[in-house]
């Protein structure tokens, strides 16, 4: 019976008929040429276009140097969320490139935003 269900709400989820859907107001931001050792913050808005409630399951990163926080609990249909991220340019140089891999429960299962800088050593 268990089985039945899985496919049953599988089956709805692949043809559409309800599903989550993150929409990001903004998906890359460029912050301006920025001295080393600042702590860089920028907010990703997006809404819950799907019409189902959207879970976020977690968010990647490369760098311990990215820092995130994002909604624990369920965002509705038609509300709006924000990711908060921090960037810490302390040791790094020249152009940075970095990019926060999303998982949740939307149509698309994986959504990928990102940041670009140019951070300058005035000692060098």
């Amino acid at each position: 019976m268990k089985l039945f269900f899985a496919i049953l709400l599988f089956s709805f989820s692949v043809n559409g008929f309800s599903q989550a859907k993150i929409t990001f107001k903004e998906k890359t931001h460029r912050f301006p040429k920025t001295k080393e050792g600042v702590l860089l913050e920028h907010d990703y808005a997006f809404t819950n276009t799907g019409n189902e409630p959207l879970i976020i399951d977690g968010i990647k990163v490369t760098c311990s140097c990215t820092k995130f926080t994002y909604p624990k609990t369920p965002i509705l249909p038609g509300e709006k969320g924000i990711i908060h991220v921090t960037f810490d340019t302390n040791k790094k140089y020249e152009w940075q490139n970095r990019t926060l891999v999303i998982s949740s429960n939307a149509e698309k299962p994986t959504s990928i935003i990102r940041f670009k800088v140019m951070v300058v050593n005035e000692k060098h």
